[in-house]
């Protein structure tokens, strides 16, 4: 079984190098680079706190995005190639498919995350670059798993990244809405009290994702290992719990 993980992985991550998607990070990562450079010429106080804030930013985001389209994409086209037909034709288990994709998927979202650190590094601290690294690899092994069940869900690009970017969109702005919520305009309201419990309920359910990768940790050097233990639970746990579900969204399937 081992084995058969290791090969399906290195496949996988082999498919990625080869539709260039290492060299499209690069140039999102250059192109952030300048986006920044560009910005701080305009700022007029805080030159660097402002260049490194949307730098980590557009990082963030693009990493994210790059990492869910491919995921997406490349799953989606193995299905309608009839690829997993094939594969799963083999003497191959279903879960040695799936966890050999989602090894692959992880190793891809670590180097495409430590790409993003490693120009962190080059304007902030060295231990606070290294953890919003780790912190970001996290955060994209969570979007990974995510994409992972809503392909096996959906089996259709437009679904599942819809689906992929709203779960981000709204793990990443959860504590916001949670502070809104709990400040409405009108405390007396029905709907708002049905509001603030429905935020109270997916609050409970998802990551929050808004504690990875903070850009203050990088500006005020505020980042400690005790919160990246945190996020390591964290992210174990929703990894875990997505990962059960794909597999069993997967041995369902009548393939």
């Amino acid at each position: 079984m081992i084995k058969h993980i290791r090969t399906i992985a290195y496949y996988t991550l082999l498919e990625a190098l080869r539709n260039r998607l290492v060299w499209l990070m690069v140039i999102v990562a250059c192109a952030a680079v300048g986006l920044s450079g560009f910005l701080n010429e305009l700022a007029l106080t805080e030159k660097r706190e402002v260049q490194l804030t949307i730098l980590a930013a557009v990082l963030r985001i693009s990493t994210v995005l790059l990492l869910a389209i491919f995921v997406v994409s490349s799953m989606v086209r193995e299905f309608n190639d009839k690829g997993l037909e094939l594969v799963l034709a083999l003497p191959l288990k279903r879960a040695s498919y799936l966890l050999g994709k989602l090894v692959g998927f992880t190793v891809l979202a670590t180097l495409m995350a430590t790409l993003s650190g490693m120009l962190i590094a080059l304007q902030a601290a060295p231990e606070q670059s290294l953890i919003w690294t780790i912190s970001l690899i996290f955060e994209c092994w969570i979007v990974t798993a995510f994409s992972v069940l809503c392909v096996l869900t959906y089996n259709q690009v437009m679904a599942a990244l819809s689906s992929v970017l709203g779960f981000y969109f709204v793990a990443r702005s959860i504590t916001v809405l949670e502070l809104i919520s709990n400040q409405p305009l009108n405390e007396n309201s029905a709907s708002q009290r049905i509001i603030h419990t429905m935020i109270e309920c997916l609050s409970a359910v998802l990551p929050h994702l808004d504690n990875f990768a903070r850009s203050d940790w990088l500006i005020y050097d505020a980042g400690n290992w005790h919160a990246v233990v945190q996020l390591v639970v964290q992210t174990g746990i929703y990894l875990v719990l997505l990962s059960s579900a794909a597999m069993f969204d997967l041995y369902r399937k009548n393939i």
